[in-house]
């Protein structure tokens, strides 16, 4: 990774990452790169990295394969992992960034620049125990979760529906489809959607792709249609527009309701935190905990989080040198691919009115995810 007008100081430069993400393990990959003496420690209370954009996948591969231990990626990259959750306020933020320390689980660390880059925080429903959510088939593996209700619910005849008809509901709608299919299973699914068509923040081309899947799979679909509860067998929903109440049968309901974080840190173009106006200019973030000033995109995507890291990473060391040249958070997407089971996807490349669907898509995504996958093995093929 070149980095003009980087001249590296002579003084050891230590660096706390809190998150161990894609942004935090984009930001330390890059940190370790191009300061091979850095002292780098992580902060996350998972003793592994989840690859959780492949979570769908564990319908047909081992949870396993998705995550990586910070034991392994720790020597890859020469950090030291501190397995603890870091409590963040905009108090605490004001005294790290005055004391250029912290405590956290009863160790003092001490750092040059702390990257807060832990992930979006959300809104969680109370759950009944005819519902999961993506912490379920974050901890277990997708055939194994859908086993344990699947004889119960092909007895009865019945429904599994999932909630959500954005990227992760149809992913893993699509992947359940497959593997029922697999299983020869009697099971009928049901996709129940907020929005008027599937994809909603994408352009309505993507939606109408996957709406004719959904025929062809027979899947029946419920738009406009807000969750209420699951309980007894009876999934309650009211509709978006009228208000009108609605009771379906389902014995299992899965919940995707989308991303909408409640703590997003505000940061400047150059990745720094903003604070009452004042930029704390030893605090950087990065994923989907960070809002940039624009022009730059704050998706919340994997690669979005991932090209946050590496320039927090790049504008952390620039301040740390003798020429203060930032860089500003220009990135804008160049696609965004949505897989619809093992051998079909639909998306955009390069711009968004050029609708991808098919192969073409489902190689498009196999390029991105592998990316990532090298640089996990140490191997940098991001242009910054």
């Amino acid at each position: 990774m070149l980095m003009p007008f980087y001249i590296p100081g002579r003084r050891r430069l230590r660096v706390v990452v809190a998150g161990g993400g894609y942004a935090g393990l984009a930001a330390l990959s890059a940190l370790r790169t191009q300061r091979p003496d850095a002292d780098l420690v992580l902060i996350d209370p998972r003793p592994h990295h989840l690859k959780i954009t492949h979570l769908h996948e564990s319908f047909r591969r081992p949870l396993a394969e998705f995550q990586v231990p910070f034991a392994a990626l720790g020597q890859r990259f020469g950090f030291r992992h501190v397995q603890a959750a870091l409590p963040i306020d905009e108090l605490a933020l004001l005294q790290w960034n005055t004391d250029r320390a912290l405590t956290v689980a009863g160790r003092a660390l001490d750092f040059d620049y702390l990257l807060i880059a832990t992930g979006g925080s959300y809104p969680k429903l109370e759950k009944s125990p005819e519902t999961l959510d993506l912490d379920d088939f974050s901890a277990e593996t997708g055939s194994g979760l859908i086993d344990l209700y699947r004889d119960a619910i092909e007895t009865r005849s019945g429904y599994l529906t999932v909630v959500g008809a954005g990227a992760t509901g149809i992913q893993f709608l699509f992947e359940i489809a497959h593997y029922l299919q697999r299983q020869r299973s009697a099971c009928r699914l049901r996709l129940v959607d907020a929005n008027p068509a599937p994809l909603g923040q994408f352009r309505p081309e993507l939606g109408r792709y996957v709406q004719a899947r959904l025929a062809d799979l027979g899947i029946d679909y419920h738009p406009g249609q807000f969750f209420q509860g699951q309980a007894d067998g009876v999934l309650k929903l009211r509709a978006s527009v009228s208000g009108e109440p609605l009771a379906l049968a389902s014995d299992l309901t899965l919940l995707f309701l989308g991303n909408h974080p409640v703590q997003r840190w505000e940061a400047n173009r150059f990745g720094q935190i903003v604070s009452g106006g004042a930029v704390l200019e030893r605090l950087y973030t990065a994923g989907d905990c960070s809002r940039y000033r624009p022009p730059g995109s704050n998706a919340l995507s994997a690669q979005t989080a991932l090209r946050k890291g590496r320039l927090a990473a790049r504008n952390l060391l620039r301040h740390a040198s003798p020429v203060r040249l930032l860089e500003p958070y220009l990135h804008r997407d160049l696609g965004y691919v949505v897989s619809l089971g093992p051998e079909d996807a639909v998306g955009w490349i390069g711009l968004e009115p050029n609708v991808v669907g098919g192969a073409p898509a489902t190689v498009a995504k196999d390029i991105v995810e592998a990316q990532y996958d090298l640089l996990l093995a140490g191997v940098d093929t991001y242009v910054p």
